[in-house]
Parts: C-alpha cells; sequence; structure tokens
C-alpha cells in the first residue's frame, strides 16, 4: 500500500544557532526563549576543552563546515555564531562573512556584535564585564568594545581556561561578582560575557542590587537574533 502523503507548510521563521561543542548553557536558554511559532536549529563547531587564544583562533577553520550543517531544505531566516569570546578573538566581520557563505542567509549576529547593537540602542558607552575566563582572553574583547567605542574601566574574572568548569559557575557566584564590580567604577551596565555562564539568574539580583541593567551573551545574541530573523 502507497499512503498518499501531505506536507505542512515551512513559512515558519527558522533561525540557526553553531554553539560550541563544549556548550551545554545556551541551548537550554534558546529553546526557553524561543517563540512556538519559530523553529531554531543548532549546529556544534568543535572547540577546545581548554580556552586560549589560540583555541579560540583555531575555530575559524571548522566554521564553515559547521554553519553548512543546517537543515539544506529550510531557508533560513537569521543566523548566529554563539561565542562571545571567539567572535572576538576572529572578529566579527569575518564571523560574518563565513556565516553568509556557508548558509546563504544574509542576516547573521554573534554576541560582540548583538553586544554592541544592545549597548547603541540604550545609548551604554561604559561596561562593566565579568568574564569567566583569563585576562588574555578577555583582552581581544575588551579592544574590539573599545573600537566601537564603548570604554570597559571595571573588569573581573573567575580565570577559568577549562571551558567544562564554565558553565558550573553558580548563578549567586556570578552576581556576587557582578555585584562588587559595579561598585568599582563608574559604569553604565554591567555584562556576563560568555554564552556558556548560567546567567539567567544572575541578572535580575545585580540589577536589583546595583540599579544597573545587566546584560549577559546569551540575553544580546537571542535578541538580535530573534530581531533580525523578524526581518
Amino acid at each position: 500500500m502507497i499512503l498518499q502523503p501531505r506536507f505542512r507548510d515551512t513559512a515558519r521563521t527558522a533561525l540557526g544557532l553553531v554553539v560550541l561543542s563544549a556548550e551545554e548553557t545556551l541551548e537550554r536558554v534558546a529553546r526557553a526563549a524561543i517563540p512556538p511559532d519559530t523553529d531554531l536549529f543548532v549546529s556544534r563547531v568543535p572547540s577546545g576543552t581548554w580556552v586560549t587564544p589560540d583555541t579560540l583562533a583555531a575555530m575559524e577553520a571548522d566554521l564553515p563546515a559547521a554553519a553548512s550543517l543546517f537543515p539544506a531544505g529550510r531557508k533560513l531566516d537569521a543566523v548566529g555564531y554563539a561565542c562571545t569570546s571567539g567572535a572576538a578573538r576572529i572578529g566579527p566581520a569575518r564571523v560574518a562573512e563565513i556565516l553568509k557563505a556557508a548558509t546563504g542567509c544574509p542576516r547573521v549576529t554573534d554576541p560582540l556584535s548583538a553586544l554592541i547593537t544592545a549597548c547603541r540602542a540604550r545609548k551604554l558607552t561604559r561596561l562593566g564585564i565579568v568574564s569567566p575566563y583569563t585576562e588574555d582572553v578577555s583582552d581581544f574583547l575588551r579592544r574590539r568594545l573599545s573600537d566601537a567605542g564603548i570604554a570597559t574601566p571595571a573588569f573581573a574574572s573567575f580565570d577559568t581556561a577549562e571551558e567544562t568548569k564554565v558553565a558550573r559557575i553558580t548563578p549567586d557566584a556570578i552576581a556576587e561578582g557582578a555585584i562588587a564590580l559595579a561598585g568599582s567604577a563608574r559604569i553604565d551596565a554591567v555584562f556576563l560575557s560568555c554564552t556558556n555562564l548560567d546567567t539567567a539568574d544572575a541578572r535580575p539580583q545585580v540589577t536589583r542590587a546595583t540599579g544597573l541593567p545587566c546584560l549577559c551573551s546569551n540575553s544580546v545574541l537571542l535578541d538580535h537574533l530573534l530581531a533580525l530573523g523578524a526581518g
């Protein structure tokens, strides 16, 4: 017996995310944030056990293949590369070039580009940054922000280079660090850097304690991705 198929409409918004192979946090957050009328497709790019400038730069070679693995039959409305430090190390322009070439989608983003977009929209020019990583890794992010006219006069780090440990840093520890940092310099907002940090519960704690906006890699990336996907 041959059955007669009926096919559902594929006119729904389709978003793509390239996350790191070591990523444990963003997918959970993204699936909770994506509207029910939107499809989210996730691909993974090889990433190092240890986060260093060299391992971040090495992702550039693997990113085209990872970005080419989204469903061939779906036109993507927006695509994101989900690594703040990787985007800073490789460069947002190069990341955008790779994503556009591999997916055919002209609307692309990454956490650094999304952060700059959010800062400009909110007129934020002085950020306090909390990072899980070593200072040499975070220097690339701070330089890219400076080039975009965003100062980072306050910086704090958990000085962790092992990626698996980053996802285990507790929200309370993140919030406590961010609150302490906010009192160390005049800033417009706090930024919690890294998509693998579990920041969802930390952000409201920081805002309540400091009165400052608290952004994070996941929030700015997903907001920008959704906005791009909406056209």
